[in-house]
């Protein structure tokens, strides 16, 4: 049933808003928060959320990374540690610091330059809830919000816990002059059957389903040769297979593309944000969401792709991973620590052949 056909059926349910609005009736209508930890908005009872909309701002100006300096943790039930952790922008669909326009079903960036954030993952829950946000940022944060939520009498036996967590790794691929016969060979050489050296999405122990992701690389490649940083194949385990219960072909197939693309595109499922400079040089970013198509697990799932074919390239990948399960999952680690985040600074790289570029992680 698609949510139009929702509209016309005779639901029971109490539409509720928690927002920043100037309580006085003025215009001041956010929170400003000073660095540190901050509770947002907190409900009891049961039921979803539906929406939330945010927008943020530094006082005195936008600073430099802020997308990666704020943190966005939500919590379910009472619970003790969060089940959303993630930094803001990384949340909301696209990273490296970065915001920009686009589409998909479930998270979109809107004008002005991508700066109004939205996301339509339905967040249920038995008991309440509670949205934190912790700034990182030198200066005190101006942070504009709507979380829309619906109450119900009771909650559905096969409610699902909405869970989303984000990963960084500076990928260590071989040494193409040292390890590889050739340029053609650190390209495509090799074999990888079990995929233990593969960039980690999503490791989660319980029962539930894998939603998606998005996905951004940082090609770091220094040489001025052919430099198309995919070919990693997706692997996913399920229920603790040995081998990868579900193979793929390639990182643009996973997201649904083909043939090395840097055409930027976004799809209600999938899409390419940010398609990178020539050569395939500097930032990327991919989304896949398995909302047609969701990847059910009984017990665990963990969810991988090669960095490059047979994990040989070594970059700046970092992910969102978007799930469902039945349990409130066991703690995550602690995200890692504001200096960990930062993207590298591409005034740094100098590629043969290639000018430098203004870095673009600002959303001002």
């Amino acid at each position: 049933m698609s949510q139009f056909d929702l509209l016309c059926r005779d639901r029971s349910f109490k539409r509720r808003r928690l927002s920043s609005f100037d309580k006085t009736g003025g215009n001041g209508d956010c929170f400003t928060l000073q660095s540190g930890t901050h509770t947002i908005a907190e409900a009891e009872g049961c039921g979803c959320i539906k929406h939330i909309w945010m927008t943020l701002t530094n006082v005195g100006g936008i600073e430099h990374n802020c997308l990666r300096k704020v943190v966005l943790k939500i919590y379910w039930d009472g619970c003790s540690h969060p089940s959303v952790q993630a930094p803001i922008g990384d949340f909301f669909g696209m990273g490296h610091a970065m915001s920009k326009n686009f589409v998909s079903a479930p998270l979109q960036m809107s004008p002005q330059g991508g700066k109004g954030f939205n996301s339509w993952w339905a967040m249920p829950f038995k008991k309440g809830f509670r949205v934190e946000i912790v700034n990182e940022c030198v200066r005190p944060l101006n942070l504009f919000f709507y979380i829309d939520y619906e109450l119900y009498d009771s909650a559905p036996d096969d409610l699902l816990y909405f869970h989303a967590l984000w990963h960084r790794e500076l990928t260590k691929g071989k040494n193409e002059a040292a390890d590889c016969k050739d340029h053609r060979d650190w390209c495509f050489g090799g074999k990888n059957l079990k995929g233990e050296e593969n960039y980690v999405i999503l490791d989660a122990e319980g029962k539930g389903h894998y939603c998606g992701c998005n996905l951004n690389i940082h090609n770091l490649d220094t040489n001025g040769m052919w430099s198309w940083p995919g070919e990693g194949d997706d692997m996913i385990f399920i229920d603790g297979d040995e081998y990868p219960t579900l193979n793929g072909t390639g990182t643009e197939d996973y997201v649904n593309m083909a043939w090395c693309p840097n055409e930027e595109y976004c799809a209600p499922y999938h899409g390419l944000i940010l398609g990178g400079k020539d050569n395939w040089k500097g930032k990327i970013t991919y989304y896949r969401y398995h909302i047609l198509d969701p990847i059910s697990f009984e017990r665990s799932i963990k969810v991988t792709i090669e960095h490059g074919h047979n994990n040989n390239r070594g970059d700046d990948w970092s992910s969102t991973a978007y799930w469902y399960q039945r349990e409130l999952h066991a703690p995550f680690a602690e995200i890692a620590p504001v200096e960990a985040r930062m993207p590298v600074d591409e005034k740094k790289l100098a590629w043969d052949g290639i000018a430098e570029f203004e870095s673009v992680d600002r959303i001002s």
